[in-house]
């Protein structure tokens, strides 16, 4: 037979040495019988995988996002076709639809994490995975990866729908040396370059999950969906809309504004600037919001690591 617990005196009545804490010799220590491993950016990975995939958000963003893009496309194509136009680039249409699906690819960067924010399950998380940069790390890999597929995908449809449509018009009375960017005239037909064809479809898939990974950055700083899509949709028009009203004396403002507000950046990957000359074919563009985008990570994961939830 085992030996009881011993347990000490009281203390006597009105003052004394304060009470020590009860302690049984006896007291086993736990051990789990389950395998406990650390947790890795793999996990986190999968993990993230299967919330972004289950959530109707993904769903119905990038259910928007092709809509918009495929059908706009199709529009566009209809008046240029039966006007038998030969001054319009054989791939351009596919711009006018993907100039409103980024903003569904914009919005679903934000609610990556916001929505987590707004409804509390960030603390779960967290718990999770107490490293935080690795969950934003994660969050970041599963979003640009399935934003910069999901945009590709769908910009090389439009493509194959513009050049089965719009390929292959003669110039007609038309001079189109020079005054129309972006037209490409090959033995005498309209036809599309390689870097066209690699613009409009990986160019544009790469900077539109920029764009998207922009707004996971403002969203884990605001923390607020509202807020940061309203300040995305600053990042994406306001610069085009300044320009517009700039005096007349600052022309070189509003040239690096509208060159580089993203409806331009689209633009020209398509090889067809609001500014400028056919020649431009958006890589400063595309290399000046990665370095954005990269500043703005830094700053969120510095936020994210340091702050409460």
């Amino acid at each position: 037979m085992t030996a009881p617990a011993q347990f000490p005196a009281p203390a006597p009545f009105g003052g004394g040495p304060q009470q020590p804490q009860y302690t049984s010799q006896f007291a086993p220590s736990f051990s789990s019988q389950l395998p406990v491993e650390p947790t890795t950016l793999g996990q986190a990975v999968r993990s993230e995988w299967t919330k972004i995939r289950t959530v109707r958000s993904t769903v119905w963003t990038l259910s928007v996002m092709l809509v918009l893009v495929i059908g706009i496309n199709l529009l566009v194509i209809v008046p240029i076709n039966d006007d038998n136009d030969p001054t319009v680039p054989v791939l351009a249409p596919g711009l006018f639809g993907l100039l409103l699906g980024q903003l569904a690819v914009i919005t679903l960067g934000v609610l990556v994490i916001t929505s987590e924010y707004g409804t509390g399950m960030i603390r779960t998380t967290l718990t999770a995975c107490p490293k935080r940069s690795r969950v934003l790390t994660a969050k970041a890999i599963v979003f640009f990866l399935l934003s910069f597929v999901t945009t590709t995908v769908a910009c090389t449809m439009t493509a194959l729908i513009s050049w089965s449509v719009l390929s292959g018009k003669t110039p007609g009375g038309y001079d189109l040396h020079g005054d129309h960017p972006g037209v490409v005239i090959k033995d005498g037909v309209t036809s599309a370059s390689g870097t066209e064809w690699l613009g409009a479809t990986v160019g544009v898939g790469l900077y539109v999950a920029l764009l998207g990974l922009l707004a996971l950055a403002v969203g884990t700083l605001l923390r607020h969906s509202a807020g940061a899509v309203s300040a995305m949709l600053g990042v994406v028009l306001l610069p085009l809309l300044v320009a517009i009203f700039l005096p007349s004396g600052l022309d070189t403002a509003r040239e690096k504004l509208v060159k580089y507000s993203a409806p331009n950046s689209l633009a020209s990957l398509y090889h067809f600037p609001m500014i400028g000359d056919g020649d431009q074919n958006g890589v400063p563009q595309l290399i000046a919001l990665a370095v954005v985008t990269a500043v703005l990570l830094g700053a969120a994961y510095a936020a994210l690591t340091t702050r409460d939830v």
